[in-house]
């Protein structure tokens, strides 16, 4: 009988179930459609050697005008900026105490009582001290002057970290160690930490567990919540917002020994934010904005004022009849969730509606027009601009905007939105690969406090999406590097890494498992049993093509409810003409895998001798 070619229809669909998806791709990993093939997706490595502290949910990468580049971090628990394969820690400072910080010891313990009246601190908050004294034995000045992590706070006044030499070693105290580290001790507190996880509401047992003192309140603010950061560059500068928090400015010009200091606290500061939902800097006319801000005479955040700076200043936000600084309310929904620059425009959405920000000039400055009510985003970074277009991310769907809202029809919504953990959709996050025409967006499954362990992939030039899996927290095209560069998810000791994306085959110097699997294929109506004898294999490799290998693994059963088993496995190198099989079944279905290292791939047409082989 002549050979049969299996050509799938491209991209993945997961709106039916197995059996439906009749001449279709079913499931797949780290695989992307490219003119409607089915190929393994580029590999990645470290960014630097060196590590980070905390979940890093914003990347912003930039070059400053003497040529000089940077990526800005913002982690869970520190901000940073990257320059070569360093990250310097530049998170800005809360607080500092002057000559009243003082510590007590016990023998055989590595626990130090810290005493500062009003310190301000939280548990897992940084401080460094300085100025300090021997306590008398092994707790020595070098143990003492040094940055801490508070590891817990018993009152207002006091709290405990954990001595460590200058290698970061715990160090227990002895008997000698009964001073108080001498008079004129010194601390500087950093700005709170955030969660890792998002908390919905307020009121009791909105916070984590020993996130706060005991009888403290519970609401809801920059440290008692998921971590996320805006950031934008000003110039050579950056620009820098805690989600619902503070309002920052890092000078390069200072250099990357300078922490980033408050806005408002910048020479020349008149009525600057001091609290936001968002920061950043509009291209063409050059105002800093900020969206969900503190309006002029105010502290608190009002969630759907937007303001901006006069054009060209970061730091002049009093609005005058001789500057553009200005500010006005939205006029839908009930707080602005995220805000997105694209060309000649903003997209701003709030939680009831998307508007548009035009800059219009005097005496308005800005235009602002609700563009569509009744969508919003599923989270604060989970719309991106690729290919002319603003893709976003909402609770039921996906949407483009190409000057008016349209839903995307996708494939795959059933599963992803079945899959979805929706009380962690504020970790959710869209990315672009414009090499490969792609848009996608990084999601947590199942319950509880889950990670984004999952993503989904449009590609908006052949209208395919691909599903699969992958641990990343923030994603940036990074125009000034050569690949994309994303950052891990690694809770269990903090210490999380930069990758260089889409670089190699691999993941990161280890095996990286990637597959595609069809849904059942039948003859006619499934009335007859197929017997398959033989495959032509048609790969593509790319990379160390002498080790290069695939697994055609051919799966079969005999019933739509049944689960498919497997029937036949055959290894295909660049050098294998056919394999020869033997498997029997009334549908089978085709899973297309490789695991090992060194080597890319892309298929081409599967040809399989299948023939009826009667009713029974």
């Amino acid at each position: 009988m002549p050979l049969l070619k299996l050509q799938f229809q491209p991209g993945i669909n997961r709106e039916g179930t197995e059996y439906s998806a009749d001449a279709g791709w079913y499931n797949a990993d780290k695989v992307r459609f490219r003119k409607g093939r089915p190929e393994k997706i580029g590999g990645w490595e470290k960014y630097s050697v060196n590590s980070f502290l905390g979940v890093c949910r914003s990347i912003e990468d930039w070059v400053a005008q003497d040529g000089v580049s940077y990526i800005g971090l913002g982690t869970t628990l520190k901000f940073y900026v990257n320059e070569g394969d360093s990250f310097y820690d530049v998170t800005p400072i809360r607080a500092t105490t002057t000559d009243g910080v003082t510590f007590a010891a016990t023998n055989g313990s590595s626990t130090l009582t810290v005493t500062d009246d009003d310190h301000g601190a939280s548990t897992n908050d940084f401080v460094t001290f300085s100025g300090a004294a021997t306590l008398g034995g092994v707790i020595t000045a070098a143990v003492l002057n040094q940055e801490y992590q508070i590891a817990s706070v018993t009152s207002t006044d006091v709290y405990t970290v954990t001595a460590k030499d200058t290698d970061g070693d715990a160090v227990t105290a002895n008997s000698s160690d009964s001073g108080n580290g001498g008079s004129g001790v010194d601390g500087a507190y950093q700005i709170s930490v955030g969660l890792n996880t998002y908390v919905q509401g307020v009121g009791w047992g909105a916070n984590t567990w020993g996130s706060g003192t005991f009888g403290s309140a519970s609401s809801l603010s920059a440290a008692g919540q998921l971590r996320l950061y805006s950031q934008d560059v000003f110039g050579d500068d950056l620009l820098i917002n805690v989600r619902a928090g503070g309002v920052y400015y890092w000078d390069e010009s200072a250099g990357t020994s300078t922490r980033a200091t408050a806005l408002s606290a910048v020479s020349g500061a008149s009525s600057a934010p001091t609290v936001a939902l968002q920061i950043m800097m509009s291209d063409v006319d050059k105002h800093v904005i900020c969206f969900g801000v503190n309006p002029i005479g105010s502290s608190s955040i009002d969630p759907l004022h937007v303001r901006w700076s006069d054009s060209e200043s970061a730091v002049d936000w009093t609005p005058t009849a001789i500057n553009s600084a200005g500010g006005v309310n939205l006029s839908t929904g009930s707080t602005i969730i995220g805000a997105l620059k694209t060309r000649q425009e903003i997209l701003i959405w709030t939680d009831a509606g998307v508007h548009s920000m035009r800059f219009i000039g005097s005496p308005f400055i800005f235009q602002f027009t609700v563009v569509n009510e009744g969508i919003s985003m599923i989270s604060p970074k989970a719309a991106v601009n690729a290919g002319g277009a603003v893709f976003f991310m909402d609770r039921g769907g996906f949407y483009s905007y190409t000057g008016s809202v349209q839903p995307i029809n996708c494939s795959v919504l059933d599963y992803v939105f079945s899959n979805i953990n929706i009380d962690q959709s504020y970790k959710v996050f869209a990315s672009t690969n414009p090499d490969h025409n792609e848009v996608t967006w990084f999601y947590p499954i199942g319950s509880d406090d889950t990670d984004n362990t999952n993503y989904v992939t449009y590609n908006y030039v052949e209208k395919l999406w691909s599903i699969g899996t992958m641990e990343r927290g923030a994603w940036v095209e990074a125009n000034s590097k050569n690949f994309p560069v994303a950052s891990s998810i690694i809770t269990s000791s903090d210490n999380n890494y930069l990758y260089i994306q889409e670089k190699g085959h691999d993941d990161d110097g280890s095996a990286m498992t990637a597959f595609i699997e069809s849904g059942d294929v039948e003859m006619g109506d499934g009335e007859r049993y197929m017997l398959l004898s033989k495959m032509i294999p048609d790969f593509t490799f790319r990379g160390n093509t002498d080790d290069a290998s695939m697994s055609v693994i051919v799966k079969g059963k005999d019933f739509p409810l049944e689960d498919n088993t497997t029937l036949s496995t055959s290894t295909v190198t660049a050098s294998t003409k056919q394999a020869f099989l033997r498997a029997r079944t009334r549908s089978s279905a085709f899973r297309i895998e490789s695991s090992d290292s060194g080597y890319g791939w892309r298929l081409g047409d599967l040809r399989f001798d299948m023939r009826p082989d009667g009713r029974r």
